[in-house]
């Protein structure tokens, strides 16, 4: 998970931002009249599972 996507993994992370910054994908909020928040820069280190801990 990072900022308000999930995905399986890294690369999964990186298009959902592309779409987001892209305005594909996720459709629009209906009204809300000002620019879409920009998504924060992903860190410089690759994303990894938490894993699953109990």
């Amino acid at each position: 998970m990072f900022w308000n996507w999930i995905g399986r993994s890294h690369e999964e992370i990186v298009q959902a931002r592309e779409d987001w910054m892209n305005g594909t994908r996720f459709g629009e909020v209906k009204g809300y009249d000002g620019l879409p928040i920009p998504a924060p820069e992903l860190p410089a280190t690759q994303l990894k599972a938490r894993g699953r801990v109990r």
